[in-house]
């Protein structure tokens, strides 16, 4: 029970003298430097008392004297008047106390007497009143029971003794952990190899709990030094799985996956139509083109051209296809489950890619770089295939039939499939007005395009996976911002960089998740790796400016 004591006085007259004398458990007062006309005060505590007395040389009227107390949780109320004693009627028990004094009599200041005794512990005192209102503390409660469930503090109790000590980590202090505070955070030294005992850990922690938490081991936040051992400090995470680990593919989103599928291969067919501008009707080439058209032309005049679109709309569907399975390939052997592919229609590329999530967490850093590279790679290989196979499918006389014109200021999209199809064709087809190419090089060059995109180091993307896996996520971070400076200036993509920043922004902006381990270094070989690809992603997505364009020979430019 939590006490608090203190007085009222009924007079005006407050000038009295202080005469203060050493005793033994009390400490001495020290004078005030300005004049003050209240008590004086002096404590004596102990671990669990104290006590509060006032000390008045001479007598001054009537001296009132209270005490509340609370159920020990600080928020104890009191109350006083100038003519008598009230008390507050609350859940909390209170006690008024009034000790009358003659004014006519003196008092000496000889300690003689016992102080009156107040409190078990000094209670926690709000002048303003109770620091939460019932409204506010409603709410606290009802995000409680409507958020994550945390995780039990007897568990807590048991996993430190089962897992943590002297020899493997020694736990020094807690923390909330989570997106919400939800789980616990153990921040100590480590005492071994931080593999091992992570191993440890974990085996123990399924011994003691069964399949209830996950462990994580992270790097200790805010870490003022490195560990002795070399490498980050870590500390180590606790989260219960329904919490830690993502849901099941629910049936709308199975649903929504094959609406967008079936959009896809829309923007794919409309893709290989578009690719024959020279052949198409001049009424739907001026709808298509001219801003000021307003009344759209018979469709069914398409209809010839479907069936010669159809090898374009293969392609780009093919290489998401590739692109998809690479990541499931690569998941497979690590057993990390992912979803179905969330395809993102559009009618300049084709498709933007495809949103594939994680739906288990992921064992350690090597893995999450493995399966974010995989998908890129699969859908490069195949991109590059066709790219080079139109490019010497355009170079050759006899094919002229199957090839489509297309302007030449379009290869000042990309810097290195520019140079590369600069190199092949020769400077006479590419200083032309149009160029003639195959379907096949045309679906190489969007597959390669949307790989690049999808290779950018920023959020969810396979780049941002990729560089958050091998150099971490204040890594990430830096790259990003880059990324984003760089689309929004458009130095990357061209025209697509606005319309790719956005769907970057809406879908894929918030980084992943820790790994389990998520401190492990990935190795020397898979950052020279990822270093390399976003290389070739800038080269990729770097348009070429006029001048650059003139000097290299790609594209017919007239004017700067």
């Amino acid at each position: 029970m939590g006490t608090l004591t203190g007085c009222t006085f009924s007079t005006l007259d407050f000038n009295f003298t202080l005469k203060t004398r050493q005793i033994p458990g009390l400490p001495s007062p020290k004078k005030s430097r300005r004049k003050s006309s209240s008590c004086f005060l002096c404590s004596r505590a102990s671990v669990n008392t104290q006590r509060i007395c006032w000390v008045p040389r001479r007598n001054f009227g009537r001296l009132r004297c209270y005490s509340s107390s609370d159920n020990g949780d600080g928020d104890g109320e009191s109350s006083s008047s100038g003519s008598g004693s009230s008390s507050n009627k609350s859940n909390d028990s209170t006690t008024v106390t009034t000790t009358e004094v003659d004014e006519d009599k003196t008092r000496t200041n000889d300690y003689d007497s016992e102080p009156p005794s107040v409190s078990s512990r000094p209670p926690t005192i709000s002048p303003l009143g109770p620091a939460y209102n019932n409204f506010q503390v409603d709410s606290f409660k009802l995000m409680e029971l409507l958020g994550p469930e945390k995780v039990d503090p007897a568990d807590v109790k048991l996993i430190k003794e089962a897992l943590f000590g002297y020899s493997t980590f020694w736990v020094t202090k807690e923390e909330p952990f989570g997106d919400l505070g939800e789980g616990v955070l153990f921040l100590g030294n480590l005492r071994g190899k931080r593999e091992e005992v992570f191993a440890k850990f974990q085996r123990l922690l399924a011994e003691v709990t069964g399949n209830k938490y996950n462990l994580f081991m992270v790097e200790e936040p805010n870490a003022e030094d490195l560990d002795p051992r070399g490498g980050p400090r870590v500390s180590f995470g606790l989260l219960r799985k329904e919490v830690s680990e993502p849901g099941p593919t629910t049936l709308w989103q199975y649903v929504i996956a094959f609406l967008l599928f079936l959009l896809t291969i829309g923007s794919s067919v409309e893709l290989g139509i578009a690719s024959q501008i020279n052949k198409l009707p001049p009424e739907v080439v001026k709808y298509f083109t001219d801003p000021n058209a307003v009344d759209p032309p018979d469709m069914e005049l398409l209809s010839p051209f479907v069936d010669s679109a159809l090898p374009l709309a293969y392609g780009v569907l093919g290489v998401l296809l590739f692109h998809e399975v690479g990541h499931f390939l690569a998941a497979f052997p690590n057993k990390v489950k992912l979803s179905i592919p969330f395809f993102i229609p559009n009618i300049t590329l084709g498709s933007f890619g495809a949103i594939t999530q994680f739906k288990s967490i992921l064992p350690d850093r090597s893995t999450k770089v493995d399966i974010s590279l995989a998908g890129p790679f699969a859908g490069a290989a195949l991109s590059l295939s066709m790219f080079a196979v139109g490019l010497l499918l355009s170079s050759n006389p006899n094919a002229t039939g199957e090839l489509v014109q297309v302007p030449s200021t379009l290869f000042q999209g990309s810097l290195l499939l520019g140079l590369i199809s600069r190199a092949t064709l020769g400077y006479a087809s590419m200083h032309a007005a149009t160029v003639p190419i195959h379907p096949l090089m045309i679906a190489g060059w969007c597959g390669l395009t949307t790989t690049a995109f999808n290779m950018l180091p920023v959020g969810c993307l396979d780049g941002g996976r990729a560089v958050q896996g091998a150099f971490g996520k204040n890594a990430l971070v830096a790259f990003g911002l880059t990324t984003y400076t760089m689309l929004g200036l458009g130095v990357l993509g061209g025209p697509l960089s606005l319309p790719w920043g956005l769907y970057v922004l809406i879908c894929q902006r918030t980084p992943e998740k820790p790994c389990l381990n998520d401190v492990t270094e990935v190795g020397t070989w898979r950052k020279t790796i990822v270093t390399a690809a976003v290389f070739l992603v800038v080269l990729t997505l770097l348009p070429v400016w006029d001048e650059l364009a003139e000097e290299l020979g790609i594209g017919l430019v007239s004017t700067f």
